[in-house]
């Protein structure tokens, strides 16, 4: 907020405060010169002096008005305006006289001590205006600059009080029976709400009611206008200004009379939402003051703002749609930008049931907006609603998310348990709702409507960081020894099923996310039922591979591995779940866990294949007591599956570093001489060899540095090598015949390479077990290599597979 000293032009500060749009640009943009504004001043006497008004004249008018902000007008000058005006032989076009009343204002309002004679002569001539020449002259414009430049009449310190009860006199009437006038352009309410403001800093008690209650009841009224949030962001910075002032002047009486009036009573007549934020004004006046008193009036204010909240509750129930009622909409708009820009404000059940409403329905209206994307899938729907969504992301509404989220986080710390749970289950709901309906949007209108994607997709990215600092919130009340393990374990499961409808929009890294899983997920690995209602909440594999939703979607195609709202979710479960299966049970994770797995081994998104591998490598590795036989035989069971649909995929869409993990841990976890460890070790020498024998390459630098199309074999050979010192010694045997014969079938190159490695592996190996065999068969095979060799070079055929087993 501008610092007081510098609000001379009260409106502006109003219209830049509640521009809705952030569109805020300067009234003028560009201004006159020096010598320009000279000669504009000397046009104007010459007209007096000639009695006569040209074009000329209205354009020296403009020129002084396009330096406004600059501009300075002297009591000379203030006099030579209101000769202009009270001259009778003098003509002036219509739209001279709201120029001629803008340049009054500004004189007004940058004098320091305007002359008493031309502030009686100000009112005389405004008085002749309003009144014998009225008809003529009436326009919106006209009228909203003669509120303005009255009521700053009116504010004058040295102005006489009969002069001012003129002005303020003048003003009512005006704004009482020329309302639907006044009120019929939207650029000009600023003008009309500052002129009031300033009569409001000055008048006396009966002005003061009398301004009050037009000020409070015109919204909705019939032929009134029609409230909106810039006009409860504008009522508010009004009350504060004029609150502050108050304050600041120690105006008790006139404090009083504004508590009593609004504050106090409850009037029908007048509107909700401009109550509220009116009481919002009072709150922030009061912040900003040094006073330390005044506690009651502050009192007062939120409490009205919880009467108002209660009364929407009763009226509308709870949560409902406010889109079919604009006046619910509105008032929850402005109760939420009320309590977010009041600083701290008291915690009540009213306002956080309030303020989850507004920010589940208002602040981010996806579920109404995928409503009319999805009910009406043909003509220009999306069009409407792009339209639509494009304005509320410049909306002051959606721009204050942040602060309304942090105070709805504050008023949950210290509300009522069932509020807290009422609040807490709508916005798990929430998320389960956006996470269904942007699946079914996306499949549905994608490539077709890229751009409403993208700023759909920004609300929701806005939507996901208020449940996660709301959830921080809850984690911080909840997960504590005041609550019960069973509650803390369904908060905590509930928590981590919303994080994963929402996964899909976390675009950014927060700690607060961090500390929020890592606060919940101690919860879930303490207790077997709470880890399997997570791992359950989980979509099913029918789910993963089929459409499910409108007919009209069912009639398009799906592929499951393109679906990435469904896919970032998944991936949050394969992140999540190692952490606690040591909890969950085999027969779970056979039904929930093993499908989902191993449908996204095959994902072509390696970030997503890469933590499939990693949930079968934190599978394999885990134990537990009481299941720990039909453990295993999953395990085995499952080894089977693993490596042909991992190898399958391989090179291409299998990451090697996921794959090779999980072999090793299938080597390392299961039992010894296990026919699971047998077929993945013939399965991987089978592929590396498929892979070596299917190359073209037969150039021997590429076979000295396993290059490009070789790259995919080396790296498998190498995995074989590594298994050397992991395999227990019952598979052993098994495995270095099998690579034996591999070896023996590459170029001469080839086998170079791979017999260099295989002499630093044993060399390096410290298995006093495993190594004395290591060596007999490296040499066996160096001798091999050597005489298949010999064999190629003098055209004898390459040496028997039985020949090979029997030197082995």
């Amino acid at each position: 907020m501008a610092k007081q000293a510098q609000n001379l032009f009260l409106e502006e500060w109003l219209r830049s405060n509640s521009d809705t749009s952030g569109n805020i640009t300067s009234r003028n943009s560009s201004s006159s010169s020096a010598k320009a504004i000279i000669q504009a001043w000397a046009d104007l006497r010459n007209c007096l002096q000639q009695q006569s008004f040209h074009q000329n004249h209205l354009q020296s008018l403009k020129t002084l008005l396009s330096s406004e902000t600059s501009l300075y007008v002297a009591d000379p000058q203030a006099k030579l305006l209101l000769s202009i005006l009270s001259l009778p032989s003098l003509s002036l076009p219509l739209e001279s006289y709201p120029l001629i009343l803008r340049l009054l204002y500004i004189w007004v309002r940058k004098s320091s001590r305007p002359s008493s004679v031309l502030l009686d002569s100000a009112v005389e001539v405004l008085s002749q205006l309003f009144s014998l020449q009225f008809n003529s002259l009436k326009s919106s414009l006209f009228i909203s600059v003669g509120v303005l430049l009255l009521g700053a009449l009116a504010s004058v310190p040295s102005i006489t009080e009969k002069l001012k009860n003129s002005c303020l006199e003048l003003q009512c009437r005006l704004l009482e029976e020329e309302f639907q006038l006044v009120f019929s352009s939207k650029k000009l309410i600023p003008n009309v709400l500052a002129g009031i403001g300033y009569s409001l800093s000055s008048s006396g008690n009966v002005h003061f009611v009398r301004i009050i209650n037009f000020l409070f009841e015109i919204w909705d009224r019939e032929k009134g206008p029609s409230g909106s949030v810039s006009h409860g962001l504008m009522i508010l910075h009004l009350i504060e200004w004029v609150m502050y002032n108050f304050i600041g002047s120690n105006s008790l009486e006139k404090i009083n009379v504004f508590s009593r009036e609004i504050l106090e009573t409850t009037k029908p007549t007048y509107a909700s939402f401009s109550v509220v934020m009116a009481a919002a004004g009072v709150l922030r006046a009061h912040s900003r003051s040094i006073s330390t008193g005044l506690m009651q009036l502050r009192s007062s204010a939120e409490e009205r703002i919880e009467i108002v909240a209660k009364d929407l509750i009763f009226k509308n129930g709870l949560f409902t749609n406010s889109g079919v009622n604009p006046r619910n909409s509105i008032l929850l708009q402005c109760l939420s930008l009320a309590l977010a820009r009041s600083g701290s404000v008291s915690s009540r059940s009213p306002l956080l049931i309030c303020l989850a409403s507004a920010l589940l329905t208002e602040i981010f209206p996806l579920h109404r907006y995928y409503t009319h994307i999805l009910e009406y899938a043909h003509g220009n729907t999306a069009l409407l609603v792009h339209t639509e969504v494009k304005e509320h992301l410049g909306s002051a509404i959606f721009k204050d998310a942040g602060a309304i989220t942090g105070i709805f986080c504050n008023q949950y710390i210290s509300v009522d348990d069932e509020s807290k749970n009422l609040v807490e289950n709508r916005i798990w709901e929430f998320c389960k709702d956006v996470y269904l309906r942007h699946r079914q949007v996306i499949l549905m209108i994608r490539g077709e409507h890229d751009e409403l994607i993208a700023d759909l997709e920004k609300i929701a990215e806005s939507a996901f960081l208020m449940v996660v600092f709301f959830s921080l919130a809850v984690t911080k009340q909840k997960l504590d020894s005041r609550f019960s393990r069973e509650t803390q374990m369904e908060i905590s499961v509930k928590i981590l099923v919303s994080f994963s409808c929402l996964e899909y929009f976390r675009r950014m890294r927060l700690s607060e996310y961090m500390d929020t899983i890592r606060g919940v997920v101690v919860s879930v690995q303490e207790n077997e039922s709470a880890c399997v209602s997570f791992v359950e909440s989980m979509p099913s594999y029918n789910h993963l591979t089929n459409q499910h939703g409108s007919f009209s979607l069912m009639q398009r195609e799906f592929d499951w591995s393109k679906d990435d709202v469904q896919t970032a979710r998944v991936l949050f479960y394969m992140r999540v779940i190692p952490t606690c299966i040591e909890c969950l049970p085999t027969i779970i994770f056979r039904k929930m866990v093993a499908p989902a797995m191993f449908l996204y081994v095959g994902h072509p998104n390696g970030k997503v294949a890469r933590a499939s591998h990693s949930m079968f490598v934190a599978f394999v590795s885990s134990g537990k007591d009481f299941d720990e036989e039909e453990r295993v035989l999953l395990k085995e069971q499952l080894v089977f599956y693993y490596i042909q649909r991992s190898l399958e995929g391989y090179p291409g869409i299998t990451p090697f570093e996921g794959m090779a993990s999980g072999v090793a841990a299938l080597v390392r976890y299961l039992p010894a001489g296990s026919p699971s460890i047998f077929y993945g070790v013939h399965s991987l020498v089978e592929k590396a060899n498929s892979l070596c024998s299917g190359l073209t390459t037969r150039e021997a630098d590429q076979w000295r540095n396993w290059q490009g199309e070789l790259e995919p074999c080396k790296k498998l050979l190498d995995l074989l090598l590594r298994l050397l010192s992991l395999v227990d010694i019952q598979v052993l045997p098994t495995l270095m015949k099998l690579l034996a014969q591999l070896i023996v079938q590459l170029p001469k190159e080839g086998q170079d390479m791979v017999l260099s490695d295989l002499y630093s592996h044993v060399a390096e190996s410290d298995d006093v077990t495993r190594k004395p065999m290591l060596i007999s068969w490296l040499q066996s095979l160096s001798y091999l290599c050597s005489q298949a060799n010999v064999a190629s070079a003098v055209n004898t055929g390459a040496l028997s597979i039985n020949t090979i087993n029997a030197r082995l």
